[in-house]
Parts: structure tokens; C-alpha cells; sequence
């Protein structure tokens, strides 16, 4: 299966080189072309100069970019030189508007498209290990599930095209609170002039323990935040959120406070940390406004 992959960042380069090491990687096309020729190299796929080229040359594509506008641009440039039959696998968090006008391109083209956002951080990437969400056609998603099995480990079919999206929206809801949460019982702890060592050590094996925690307390707490999913990004996802959430007359005051608190810290120039940089205002004993 002629598979190939557009958008090499954090997340995207470990979920290539998984389907380099399942033997799908065909070729790859990434804004950067020294991103994508060093992968090229390493896996033996071909580096393409286009996204046409790339296009014209695989059975499915898998794209990670980081925006609505992005996936919109990049199905806008490979769409005229799909193969018939190819299926476009997005993997980018983007809204369910532009999920469904992304699946008409490419079923105008004579392929199909499944969106399919990814969660478990760059590790997931790394490890291939991501849970995947996946909206679509049925007979879609297992013409693909080899290529969808080598990115993640747990793949759930949502629904129609759409389904997937909406699933992230939940997804992103859920880690705005858990950071929260997380943040700022450490900060608490951290007023109380506790061991946050042996604090995380002890209510990660608990009711309050989580992967959040598990893989990010250490290091939040010795002020070190580099990503893992980046704070921006995760910014944009909670406005696709809490855009949804209006439409639905549905409040989400969590995901607003979150929007708020890295606003606050993207003016600060944090914006490529971590979502747990937002320990750097809890601990910092803001002034309450």
C-alpha cells in the first residue's frame, strides 16, 4: 500500500518513520524540504518536490498539519492529481466544517478521505502507540486500517465524515481540564512547601493519578516545558471548541479559562511550550483579577 505523508513536525515525523518501519512510507512532502529529504534518507522513501508529485504517486496520503487553513490548502493542491480510488487519512485537529469540506474535494476527485486526529503526544508519535479517532466511510477505514495500525494502537471508528473531529473537541476539552486541575494543585503544593517529588509519586498511584502527571509533573515542576503538544496549539484547538459549544448554546467554562490562560502566556512569548507551561502562572501566585 503506496502510502505517503505530508507534514513532518513534532508530531507528524514519528508517525512517518512508524510507517516507514511498517514498509507503507513512499514518499513525503513537508513545508521545509530539509525535513522531508533527511527522512527521505533515512527511510528509503522519495522526498517530492510537490504535493502534486506526491499526489500522483500513492494509494493513500496522510497528512499532519497544524490549522484549518493548512489542510485546506494542502487537499486544494493534491486534489487535481489524485490517483482514482486514493484515500486521504487527515490527521491534523482542525473543525468539522473544514473536515467535511476537505472529504468533498477529494470524493469530487475520486477518492475518499477520513478524518482521523490523533491524541498521545509526541511520545505516541514516536511509539506509535496514538489513539486515533476516526470519521468516515466504513469500508474506508478498513481498506486502510494496515496504514492506521502502524500510527496507533487504539482506532475507533466515530462515524460519518466529521465524527472524528468531534471526538478531539472532546478530547481537548478534557486535557484544558485536566491541566487545570494538575497545575494547580502542583502550584498548591508548592505553597504548602511540599515535596512535589514525593507528592506526584503519591497521588499518581491514587484516584488522582493520570497520564498528564505521569509524563509532565516532573517536569513542570522543575520549570522545564518543552513539547509534547504545544501550549499555541492547543489555544487554537479550544477556540474550534468553544465555537462548537456556542453553536450549541453549551457552556464550557474550563476550556474558556484555559483559552484565557495561554493568551496570557503566548503574549509572554510561551507559546511553543508545553500546555503544561501553564503551571508557570499557577505557581506564580497571579493576582486574581
Amino acid at each position: 500500500m503506496q502510502t505517503g505523508f505530508v507534514g513532518l513536525g513534532a508530531m507528524g515525523l514519528g508517525m512517518a518513520r512508524n510507517l516507514g518501519r511498517a514498509g507503507l512510507l513512499t514518499a513525503v512532502w513537508n513545508r521545509t524540504p530539509d525535513k522531508a529529504r533527511a527522512l527521505a534518507a533515512e527511510t528509503g522513501a522519495t522526498a517530492c518536490g510537490s504535493l502534486a508529485e506526491l499526489a500522483a504517486a500513492c494509494e493513500v496520503i496522510v497528512t499532519c498539519v497544524s490549522a484549518d487553513a493548512d489542510v485546506r490548502e494542502v487537499i486544494g493542491l493534491m486534489a487535481p492529481a489524485l490517483r482514482p480510488g486514493t484515500v486521504v487519512i487527515d490527521c491534523s485537529t482542525v473543525s468539522m466544517d473544514t473536515a467535511r469540506r476537505a472529504a468533498e474535494l477529494v470524493r469530487g476527485a475520486g477518492g475518499d478521505f477520513l478524518d482521523a486526529p490523533v491524541s498521545g503526544g509526541v511520545e505516541g508519535a514516536r511509539n506509535g502507540s496514538l489513539a486515533l479517532m476516526v470519521g468516515g466511510r466504513t469500508e474506508t477505514v478498513e481498506k486502510v486500517r494496515p496504514v492506521l495500525e502502524a500510527l496507533g494502537k487504539r482506532i475507533l471508528h466515530m462515524g460519518s465524515t466529521g465524527a472524528g473531529q468531534a471526538t478531539k473537541a472532546v478530547n481537548q476539552v478534557m486535557c484544558a481540564g485536566i491541566n487545570q486541575a494538575v497545575t494547580e494543585a502542583l502550584a498548591f503544593g508548592q505553597a504548602l512547601e511540599l515535596d512535589l517529588d514525593k507528592v506526584i509519586e503519591v497521588v499518581a498511584g491514587g484516584a488522582a493519578g493520570n497520564w498528564f502527571l505521569d509524563k509532565r509533573g516532573m517536569t513542570m515542576i522543575r520549570g522545564s516545558f518543552p513539547p509534547g503538544f504545544k501550549l499555541a496549539l492547543h489555544h487554537k484547538d479550544l477556540n474550534i471548541c468553544l465555537e462548537m459549544a456556542e453553536s450549541l448554546e453549551i457552556s464550557l467554562p474550563l476550556s474558556a479559562q484555559t483559552r484565557d490562560d495561554y493568551a496570557e502566556l503566548m503574549a509572554q512569548g510561551y507559546g511553543d511550550d508545553d500546555i503544561s507551561g501553564l503551571f508557570r502562572l499557577k505557581s506564580t501566585g497571579r493576582p486574581k483579577g
